[in-house]
């Protein structure tokens, strides 16, 4: 299958980051190639990332008439080893589009949809911890925290029950399977709005990656590596990673933090640099591609 993602908030995201063609660019989510070749476009250097070995191979064809194109195949969290590895201090800007591509979903041997049968896997990387690990090795407490944790699923403890229930015949190998124990485990009504399986499965994948604190640890990481005057663009696609971009850019933004009682301040504390109001996709990008429906880009600039 070829790989195909639809960028969302493509145009947004692209001016949010104010090229020209002085600034270095790191885009920590190429994937298909999408966002980046239009960075590598217009700005001086484009470092483009991405842990799926297949998005590397597209990444290799699509990007190869650019001479200012590192392409890197390692995860964003390795962000300040990546440009030192190239001989850089500093970067102009860095994107990234979290969740999982067209792609993964779409290809049902990556395990990561619960509309195709396949193998549960659901790593991004093609490596390590694997959503069938998780399923039959996590003891019931550790599988009903984290689903609730990761996707505020309700029906976790049913759900983690019944998995412990069901891999006790055999081990739970396939995302219908999965999807089937699922069902079982939650009334009608609740599975009228969406698929019953859609916030088991995000909770599943989130673990299996790391997601939250991959992104928790990289906030920091590209504030250090940032240039003033660059910028941090993040697509988000759910509650959890959104709540923690725009709290950190909210701590970033924070000033004198001394009690009001206080006549001078005594923190020094001062702004590290502002955050732009965040931006949802158009009624037409929704229509042309509902995967966005849950998308937000926020934007953070550094003094």
């Amino acid at each position: 299958m070829e790989f195909v993602h639809k960028s969302v908030l493509f145009d947004e995201a692209i001016k949010s980051l104010d090229l020209n063609e002085n600034k270095i660019i790191v885009d920590g989510t190429a994937g298909g190639g999408g966002h980046s070749r239009e960075i590598a476009r217009q700005a001086k250097r484009l470092i483009a990332i991405d842990q799926d070995p297949d998005a590397i191979a597209v990444l290799n064809e699509r990007l190869g008439e650019f001479d200012n194109v590192d392409i890197v195949h390692n995860n964003y969290s390795n962000l300040k080893s990546i440009i030192s590895s190239l001989g850089i201090e500093k970067i102009d800007g860095l994107l990234l589009d979290l969740g999982v591509s067209s792609f993964q979903l779409d290809t049902a041997d990556r395990g990561f949809s619960y509309h195709k049968d396949a193998p549960l896997d659901m790593r991004m990387s093609k490596s390590g911890l694997s959503a069938r690990d998780v399923v039959n090795t996590y003891d019931e407490k550790q599988l009903a925290d984290i689903i609730f944790k990761y996707s505020e699923e309700k029906f976790s403890r049913r759900i983690a029950a019944n998995i412990v229930k069901a891999r006790q015949d055999k081990p739970i190998e396939t995302t219908f399977e999965l999807v089937d124990i699922i069902k079982s485990s939650m009334p009608q009504r609740a599975m009228r709005d969406s698929h019953p399986a859609r916030k088991t499965f995000q909770a599943i994948r989130i673990e299996v990656n790391a997601e939250l604190d991959v992104l928790k640890s990289t906030l920091d990481d590209a504030f250090d590596c940032l240039n003033s005057g660059g910028r941090i663009s993040i697509i988000t696609f759910h509650s959890l990673e959104d709540r923690i971009v725009k709290e950190r850019f909210a701590e970033w933004c924070r000033g004198c933090t001394c009690p009001k009682e206080f006549p001078v301040c005594v923190c020094g504390n001062k702004p590290k640099g502002k955050a732009y109001k965040s931006i949802a996709p158009s009624a037409q990008e929704l229509e042309e591609n509902p995967r966005a429906r849950s998308s937000r880009l926020r934007i953070f600039e550094k003094y």
